[in-house]
């Protein structure tokens, strides 16, 4: 079936109005971001909308997504809820989630509240500092991060990105649409989100470990196979340890949907087949 790229919607929600986009057809999938929104799926949106009826969001107080207080902190537990209220406007559930980073972290959240509205979910390097045993120096770091990005943005940026040995990549010349990346103007709108209202919440959310494991037949813990040792794939490790499950190496690193995303898509389709085969429709 040919895709003819995403149909907009928009959804209130307490406090936030959601953008998202839906394209294709067959079951749900939600693709969820942290501060990520619709844009930087798109690389991996538009092979999964041959199988899936894939839905992107801008999280609230990012792009699209306006929220009615720009400056109240993205806690896991309200951005699980808009994912939560998101699903149950869809109408189409439960869903089959891929989560990102931060999204990951979200994720997890409504797995724990809301387990009936996940079929299978990949978490995809989530940033739960909280699991790891240098967690205290990790959470002054990122505070002098944060406060840094006050007063000096790009050497902020640049200490996070170390400290994370995250790498960032530039598009490929030839994007699969006009909207597939963030546009250059657009990622200190995002950049801003995460220092000032994104980063702290999130890195520093202890997932409920007692909820999760009776479904971690359900979630798949994926890290970056180009990431190893880096230290969002160490909160990953952590995390499947945690939940006695393995962890699965996706192409490229933290960004690879961005970087990979044929072969990333790819895996991500091969892995919810069989998670579908084993768990049933």
């Amino acid at each position: 079936m040919a895709n003819h790229g995403p149909v907009v919607y928009g959804l209130e929600v307490p406090g936030a109005r959601l953008h998202y986009e839906i394209q294709g057809a067959g079951p749900l999938l939600v693709v969820v971001g942290l501060p990520m929104g619709c844009k930087g799926f798109a690389p991996i949106s538009r092979p999964l909308a041959e199988h899936f009826t894939v839905v992107t969001f801008d999280p609230r107080g990012v792009h699209s997504s306006p929220a009615d207080d720009p400056n109240q902190d993205a806690l896991p537990e309200v951005m699980a809820d808009d994912v939560h209220r998101l699903i149950s406007a869809l109408d189409a559930g439960p869903a089959y989630l891929f989560a990102s980073s931060g999204g990951g972290v979200t994720a997890l959240a409504l797995a724990a509240q809301h387990p009936d509205q996940v079929r299978t979910l990949v978490a995809h390097e989530p940033p739960l500092l909280e699991l790891l045993t240098d967690r205290v120096e990790l959470r002054a770091a990122i505070d002098e991060i944060c406060d840094m990005y006050r007063e000096n943005r790009p050497a902020a940026l640049q200490k996070y990105l170390a400290l994370a040995d995250i790498r960032l990549h530039r598009p490929t010349p030839d994007p699969p649409g006009p909207n597939a990346f963030t546009a250059p103007w657009d990622v200190w709108t995002i950049l801003d989100r995460l220092f000032r209202f994104t980063l702290r919440p999130t890195t520093r959310y202890r997932p409920d470990i007692d909820a999760l494991r009776p479904m971690a037949d359900r979630i798949v813990i994926a890290g970056g196979s180009k990431a190893q040792g880096s230290l969002f794939h160490r909160t990953a490790v952590a995390l499947a340890d945690q939940l006695g499950t393995e962890l699965v190496d996706f192409p490229g690193d933290h960004t690879g949907f961005l970087t990979d995303s044929e072969p990333f898509a790819r895996l991500l389709f091969e892995v919810f087949t069989k998670a579908r085969s084993h768990n049933g429709p």
